[in-house]
């Protein structure tokens, strides 16, 4: 009886050490300057085309839904698999490569590898609970031209042995919260308003991460045009609050 209870006892610990890695990972605290981008919405809310809490959820379902998760997520998956079965650093460089590809504006671009260094930076400077397999891949994928933050992603969910359902939904949730604290600062909306929005686009993560999941590497993709033309339109924005 005493060594079950001490196994149950060091499966919580774990557990709970897991967990509070996938929160730091989430975090806005967490210092990639993600919530220094706004994804186009600052150019949508200027245009008129986002203006109230309906058209607010309205941008970030579509954008949760037809960007994050038939791209993003399913290249966060497909990389989990690729380093918890092969370790082929080769395939994981083209999911790498493929992410970055499939960002439509050069704002986008560069807001995704500029996010995906700064991850890389924050996870090559913790290196104490990692294996020296992990170090190793950590110190590779500093010669990479360029990392998207799905690629990053998925390695500090590797190298801290987080489940992949959480991490895709920590993944999702980042996303939404991401773009609601936009939204507050930018529609407005109040703090209750967007507390609800939160509640509402979250019940949308089961969804949209059963899609990906089911998704082959050549379903890989989005297009939405209006988020790739608010975007690049932002570049040249007269006054803005986010980077461009």
């Amino acid at each position: 009886m005493a060594v079950i209870q001490d196994i149950r006892m060091h499966t919580n610990v774990v557990n709970s050490l897991k967990l509070t890695r996938l929160l730091q990972l989430c975090s806005p605290g967490l210092p990639v300057g993600g919530f220094s981008f706004s994804q186009g919405l600052e150019f949508a809310v200027e245009e008129g085309w986002v203006s109230n809490v309906e058209e607010c959820a309205a941008w970030i379902t579509t954008n949760l839904q037809a960007s994050i998760g038939s791209t993003d997520l399913v290249i966060i998956r497909l990389a989990l698999d690729c380093l918890n079965q092969t370790n082929d650093e080769a395939q994981l460089q083209q999911l790498n490569e493929l992410a970055i590809a499939s960002r439509e504006s050069q704002e986008l671009r560069l807001a995704d590898v500029a996010m995906g260094r700064a991850l890389l930076r924050v996870l090559t400077q913790q290196t104490t609970e990692f294996t020296a397999a992990q170090i190793k891949l950590l110190e590779q994928m500093q010669d990479w031209q360029d990392i998207s933050f799905a690629s990053a992603f998925a390695v500090a969910c590797y190298c801290w042995q987080l489940d992949q359902q959480l991490a895709l939904t920590g993944f999702c949730w980042m996303f939404i919260e991401n773009q609601v604290a936009a939204a507050t600062k930018l529609v407005p909306l109040g703090q209750t308003q967007a507390q609800n929005l939160m509640f509402s686009l979250s019940e949308l993560v089961d969804e949209v991460i059963a899609d990906a999941n089911s998704r082959q590497r050549s379903q890989i993709g989005n297009s939405l045009p209006s988020v790739a033309m608010a975007s690049a339109w932002h570049e040249t924005q007269y006054s803005r609050l986010f980077r461009s």
